[in-house]
């Protein structure tokens, strides 16, 4: 079987790179394409993803035979007629033309022609999201950079308008943090929260959740505001509002279950719940079942947690969705699960003794006890 190509060979191999080399040309024929792409090349062995971003970004630098304004403008022009015809197949865009705006973040963020690089990070944006190149502006020039995404919120590409509610997320992954305050962008999401394109919305969501970190309720009072003004389509509202609520709904904290419909103190029963054994191995799939009872219609967001529980090591647990459903008066609502125990990857479990509990509506309910040991190919 062989093995998976590692996301930065794919993203940025030698290959994409003599293909910016060739554009870049084509947009200035004084840009010596080989000597770039050799150069970059040549280092890609011993970089990884953001590194090789940077890395080809500086080979624009140091190969464009120009600076300033006509640098920029050289580097915009090199782009594909559209994102479709560079070949970006979803709305994130083609790693390709991430270095393009690393480009413009490392050599363009200056006070005389700053209006100008912000503009560029919106024009690149459906080849490849800026939201990381614009976090150096975010933290250099907030409040123009700030002002610069509200221009991008009310943008006709939805790529760009995702862009403002992603680059200014106070916890966005795989990038530098930045000095705003966590309500920064909330003005901008008070724009973003009915827009028609689910890309965009999911980043609001994604947004709120990071918020809700720190200010769970502010999330709340904004959810609450939004309901009222009916701007957006319930069914879509609701979804921001789950995703939203996600991490504070793991943690079982009542008001986002209220917030979402659900009673953390209905009247609900859990029976114990059922393994199929209790000794495993990493790799096996643990199997479960359980069964939950009402006096009444009751509508139920269940979650199952698996926790290590040795005592010389430090607790952790893995919460996990299971279902959301509505229990029937008198007739049991049954729930099975499958459960994978990855010995690699992030959800990656170490030996040891553990504990399995249901969560619902935001309460724990019971404790099955089963330990995990090493996978057979140890």
């Amino acid at each position: 079987m062989s093995s998976q190509v590692p996301l930065k060979e794919r993203a940025l191999s030698p290959e994409r790179i003599a293909r910016i080399g060739r554009e870049m040309q084509t947009a200035c024929p004084a840009f010596d394409a080989a000597a770039f792409t050799a150069q970059v090349t040549a280092d890609l062995p011993r970089l990884e993803l953001k590194a090789r971003i940077a890395r080809t970004a500086q080979g624009l630098h140091q190969h464009l035979p120009l600076t300033g304004q006509a640098a920029l403008d050289t580097v915009l022009r090199s782009l594909p007629a559209t994102p479709e015809a560079a070949g970006a197949e979803v709305d994130f865009g083609l790693y390709t033309y991430a270095p393009h705006s690393a480009y413009v973040a490392a050599h363009h963020l200056h006070p005389g022609r700053l209006d100008q690089a912000l503009a560029a990070f919106a024009s690149i944006t459906p080849y490849f999201s800026a939201e990381d190149a614009v976090r150096t502006a975010l933290t250099s020039f907030p409040e123009q950079t700030l002002a610069a995404a509200a221009g991008w919120a009310t943008a006709a590409d939805h790529r760009v308008r995702r862009l403002a509610s992603e680059a200014t997320r106070p916890h966005l992954p795989w990038s530098v943090g930045t000095d705003l305050p966590v309500d920064a962008a909330l003005p901008l999401l008070d724009v973003l929260y009915a827009d028609t394109s689910r890309f965009v919305t999911t980043s609001v969501a994604n947004h709120l959740r990071d918020i809700t970190r720190t200010q769970p309720d502010l999330v709340l009072d904004t959810l609450t505001r939004w309901r009222t003004e009916e701007r957006a389509k319930p069914a879509e509202l609701a979804f921001i509002t789950r995703e939203a609520l996600q991490l504070r709904l793991k943690a079982g904290w009542a008001p986002a279950y209220t917030a979402l419909g659900y009673d953390p103190q209905a009247a609900v029963s859990v029976s114990p719940i059922r393994l199929d054994r209790t000794d495993y191995q990493l790799g096996d799939s643990l199997s479960f079942e359980a069964d939950l009872t009402a006096p009444t219609d009751t509508p139920v967001h269940v979650m199952y947690i698996l926790t290590r529980t040795d005592p010389d090591t430090r607790t952790r647990e893995k919460v996990a969705h299971l279902t959301r459903a509505t229990i029937k008066a008198g007739a049991p609502l049954r729930l099975t699960k499958a459960h994978a125990l990855p010995s690699t990857g992030r959800a990656a479990l170490t030996p040891g003794s553990y504990h399995l509990a249901l969560q619902v509506n935001g309460r724990r309910h019971n404790v099955a006890l089963l330990r995990i040991t090493s996978d057979r190919s140890n």
